[in-house]
């Protein structure tokens, strides 16, 4: 028999309220009860957040219903309402979205497990993607992006006069350039992995945003870091610091993180290489190099990077008008 006396509880029923805020009064210093009364008061935030899903989902479905259509009454509207009302009560409480154990994850004095991002972009980040993978970009979208290159280049107060390196660019022309730049480097380093070299410049694409937000150190000079490598505790040489964000009990925090840096582009892929073949978990992905999608699904499912649509961004590069334009005009070229 079911005891629990919220198990029957009505959506209308507004003592509920009343009772989230005696269980609060009630609970302040016992830490078991504080977490059954963090429980309800999450629960109640799901069943609200449901019922304004379902109101928008019904909204959305009215402009195909039938006028005419006796089941498009007001009277049949106010009584589903209702059962929407109802059914969000339910839905919470037997956990079925999850919302409120994320919350009560989240809101609990005692944390634990936090789960590290590589790859979660801030929002001039994001505009990258979508200038990686050809998709326009509105114009204030591209004010934002300019704002973060200068403030990537202002990383320091007192950072030296900015100098390029005398073999490599600091930044790129256009996607072609970044292209045509990268390709020697890539075609070296590819061939010690058995992948296709385009799949290297078009993940070093995505990462870097065709270049343009190539992380920098702190004397303003850049750190040729094309794949967003951290630089963990096996990394002996530079670094440069950047804001990123990282997961923690499933939600993004801003964070400060230590990237590896190079002393040139070739570098760069020669550690991208060293990065993959030293670590164990890139085994299966390395064995699937000869298939540039069942290499990047696999990159993605060992955790090179915790965006769930980085194998597809990266497919997208591939086929996007921008890359495709930039390996056409190698063609022409007469380079391979």
């Amino acid at each position: 028999m079911n005891t629990d006396p919220t198990h029957n509880q009505s959506f209308f029923d507004l003592s509920n309220l009343n009772s989230l805020r005696q269980d609060a009064l009630k609970s302040a210093g016992d830490g078991d009860a504080s977490k059954q009364a963090l429980k309800k008061a999450a629960q109640h935030f799901e069943s609200i957040f449901t019922q304004m899903l379902l109101t928008s989902m019904r909204k959305a479905n009215e402009a195909f219903e039938d006028t005419d259509s006796p089941f498009n009454s007001s009277s049949v509207k106010f009584y589903r309402e209702m059962h929407d009302q109802q059914m969000s009560l339910e839905l919470s409480n037997n956990g079925s979205l999850g919302l409120a154990d994320l919350i009560v994850q989240q809101l609990s004095p005692t944390k634990s497990g936090y789960m590290p991002a590589s790859v979660i972009r801030t929002g001039a980040e994001i505009q990258s993607d979508k200038i990686a993978s050809g998709q326009h970009v509105p114009a204030q979208d591209e004010s934002t992006v300019q704002a973060h290159n200068k403030d990537q280049a202002k990383s320091t107060s007192h950072a030296e006069p900015v100098q390029n390196h005398k073999q490599d660019p600091k930044s790129f022309d256009s996607p072609e350039d970044f292209v045509s730049t990268l390709w020697d480097y890539a075609k070296s380093a590819a061939q010690k992995l058995g992948l296709n070299p385009a799949v290297m410049v078009a993940q070093a694409a995505l990462e870097t945003g065709w270049g343009k937000h190539v992380i920098t150190k702190p004397d303003g000079n850049s750190s040729f870091n094309l794949f967003n490598i951290k630089a963990d505790s096996r990394w002996e040489g530079d670094s440069a610091s950047k804001m990123t964000l990282e997961f923690e009990q499933g939600l993004p925090v801003k964070k400060q993180a230590n990237f590896r840096a190079y002393e040139s582009l070739k570098d760069s892929f020669s550690d991208y290489v060293d990065f993959l073949q030293s670590n164990p978990r890139y085994e299966e992905a390395l064995k699937k190099a000869s298939e540039p999608s069942e290499y990047l699904e696999a990159l993605q499912q060992a955790g090179y990077a915790t965006d769930p649509n980085y194998a597809n961004k990266i497919r997208n590069v591939l086929g996007g008008a921008h890359f495709q334009s930039a390996v056409s005009s190698l063609l022409r070229r007469g380079v391979n």
